[in-house]
């Protein structure tokens, strides 16, 4: 094992872990003692309700009365957690306000700057909330937010918590069709937006596109304008319009409003590539505790750190980004895009604003790798200790640049979970050693595991990735689902009583986990099953290949038909001799059986907003399925990639009629 092994913890990053502070206040307060994190991890999802119960008295949650046992049913879905307890995610916050470090540092792609002080968040989110409340809304009001990246938007978010209202928010790069088909599901009754954006060194109006949400949002009674382009725009030109600056005047008490642990904080959106977007109801309490877990034991983050995860509002990953806020971290918040002017953006941000923990998508650290950046050579990165991953696998390839080209001493954390959870279910922690290619754990409380379709466990096989005891941040039902019958369909179908997530994972002999892409895209060639993670990995080891993405065609009475779409390098072109090199790469790297049958060259890969590949809408694509049905390009980071996809769809179509 020791060959494997990339970095290992030194004996002060062990002391100084806040999981090695967790384990002896456990040890201390409750007898429990553990030898590693296997044994720690094993009483987590043996006795679920002891170790929710720890976590809420270590981190201390802030509640009306006792809270009581953690479990009170343990069925999946209809988990009951902590009943009585009535409690308000901004008190988790604003415990935290202090005068010695500021609750955000803000950066944008045009260089502006700012700090915004615990005094100043707090100041902003009392007197918002105070005016929404005047506005008439309470406890369950939907509220929607149409807005980048900000502060702003943070205060937003809280001011909305802080009354028990709902949260559900687009990012202002999302079209009118993707936005609509969120917001009309659950009905808002005010609405924030901005006038506009910048990304990539251009500006987006947006004033037009407002004006037409409302008009079709007839529930909306009040819309809070903030500028962002047009610094006089009259806010009252929109129906019941009125400007940020009016409604975040003056001071007032924050009041926040207790509500019940199940209580819906917000509602998150699944990718919408196909049908209408599944709208996930998470509970506030489910969400703080889940939250605190995993940036307090996991990401290891704490009131002295500075804590950055590059993310556009439209992606989960930004709720997880304000996660580092309920344990007294500063977030540190970038708008706009990463790769403006160029790949060093996001790492000069980190040094100016000397991050702590940073964290991307895969597919920036890849394209990085690709475009020979050197970090540390571009920023001051001394502060850095901590890197994290998410949104596809981060391949081993890119573990040994980061180490080469960030530092040798990192602590490398990718995570896998997903907007269902609003969180992870594998990840990391500062005191095991990091694997190349592996994440390291699996995440206390989440009984992860790997299943055959028969729902056997697999040990150091690729299975279907399950969760066998509910965590408290699992959806507590779909907005709108008449007999849960879409939540069900969702995780449930599968396995009953046995969470489904749609991802396939090995978990290895060292009890870490290998994501190896998504089980409804996988490559089944000639019986033998795959995901298509590892076929990335081989081609995108090739210098000429900046991306890749492979469908895997099976038809009925037919062979099956698995092309492969590749991206090169500026200037390069698919020539025999580079087809030929990646046809004996995937041989090598895999088996012949997964030599694909035909090599295309495109300009790009279809990608959601948070980076995945776009396997499953592209396979349906060539399956004869309308563009319609399976991608919704408004929420899509590169929809022009898609006009390639569908006339080589409509070409294979004719040929294959022509051949009938």
């Amino acid at each position: 094992m020791e060959d494997l092994i990339a970095w290992r913890p030194s004996d002060a990053m062990i002391k100084a872990a806040r999981i090695t502070a967790f384990g002896d206040w456990l040890a201390r307060e409750r007898g429990q003692r553990f030898d590693d994190y296997a044994q720690l991890w094993q009483w987590s999802v043996d006795e679920p309700d002891a170790f929710w119960c720890a976590v809420w008295d270590w981190f201390d949650i802030r509640a009306d009365g006792p809270r009581g046992r953690a479990l009170a049913d343990a069925a999946m879905p209809g988990a009951k957690w902590f009943p009585g307890v009535r409690l308000n995610y901004v008190d988790q916050v604003f415990r935290h306000a202090n005068d010695q470090r500021p609750a955000i540092v803000f950066r944008n792609e045009a260089g502006a700057a700012r700090e915004v002080s615990w005094a100043q968040l707090q100041r902003e989110v009392a007197a918002l909330a105070a005016s929404l409340r005047a506005m008439g809304i309470g406890p369950g009001d939907r509220v929607v937010a149409y807005m980048p990246n900000i502060p702003e938007t943070v205060s937003a978010f809280l001011a909305v918590a802080s009354l028990g209202a709902v949260w559900s928010i687009c990012s202002p790069d999302m079209g009118r069709v993707a936005v609509l088909d969120r917001f009309r599901q659950i009905a808002p009754k005010a609405m924030l937006a901005v006038d506009g954006y910048r990304y990539g060194g251009k500006t987006h109006d947006r004033r037009e596109l407002v004006a037409e949400l409302l008009a079709e949002l007839p529930t909306v009674e009040h819309l809070v304008l903030l500028p962002q382009l047009d610094a006089a725009i009259d806010a009252t030109r929109f129906r019941n319009g009125v400007s940020w600056a009016s409604v975040t005047q003056g001071d007032a008490p924050l009041v926040s409003t207790p509500v019940p642990f199940d209580h819906p904080l917000w509602v998150v959106y699944s990718s919408g590539t196909t049908g209408l977007p599944k709208p996930m109801v998470h509970g506030q309490g489910g969400v703080v505790l889940e939250h605190v877990k995993l940036a307090g034991l996991h990401l290891d983050l704490g009131p002295n750190d500075r804590y950055h995860w590059f993310s556009s509002t439209g992606w989960m990953m930004w709720n997880a980004q304000i996660a580092g806020l309920l344990v007294g971290a500063t977030i540190c918040i970038y708008d706009g895009s990463p790769g403006y002017p160029d790949l060093t953006a996001l790492w000069r941000f980190a040094g100016e604003t000397r991050v702590s923990y940073f964290g991307a998508g895969a597919a920036f650290y890849a394209s990085c790798q690709k475009a020979d950046i050197h970090p540390a050579e571009v920023a001051n990165l001394s502060e850095l200790r901590g890197l994290g991953s998410t949104g596809s696998p981060l391949s081993p390839e890119n573990y040994q640049w980061l180490y080469d080209a960030v530092r040798s001493d990192i602590w490398i954390s990718p995570i896998s979970g997903g907007t269902d959870i609003v969180s992870a279910f594998v990840g990391g922690v500062p005191t095991l050693p990091v694997v190349r290619g592996e994440m390291q754990c699996r995440c206390l409380g989440a009984r992860i595991e790997a299943f055959d379709e028969a729902g056997k466990a697999l040990h150091d096989e690729v299975g279907e990735l399950v969760c066998t005891v509910p965590m408290p941040s699992m959806p507590l039902y779909f907005w709108n689902d008449a007999g849960n019958r879409r939540y069900l369909d969702s995780y449930f179908d599968v396995y009953p009583g046995i969470w489904r997530h749609g991802d396939w994972v090995r978990i290895t002999p060292r009890g870490g986990a290998v994501i190896y892409g998504r089980s409804d895209a996988t490559i089944n060639r000639h019986g033998i099953r795959m995901g298509t993670s590892e076929l990335y990995r081989a081609v995108e080891d090739l210098p000429e290949v900046i991306d890749s993405l492979v469908v895997d065609l099976e038809y009925l009475g037919r062979e099956s038909y698995m092309p492969l779409f590749v991206v090169l390098r500026e200037g390069e072109t698919l020539t025999p001799a580079l087809e030929s090199a990646i046809r004996e790469r995937i041989k090598q790297a895999l088996s012949a059986r997964h030599v694909p049958n035909d090599i295309f060259q495109v300009a790009a890969i279809p990608r959601t907003m948070s980076g995945k590949k776009m396997e499953l809408p592209i396979k349906k694509l060539m399956m004869g399925q309308p563009l319609e049905k399976v991608a919704n390009p408004d929420t899509m980071a590169n929809p022009e990639s898609l006009a390639w996809f569908v006339d080589f769809a409509r070409q294979r179509a004719a040929a294959g009629a022509a051949s009938a």
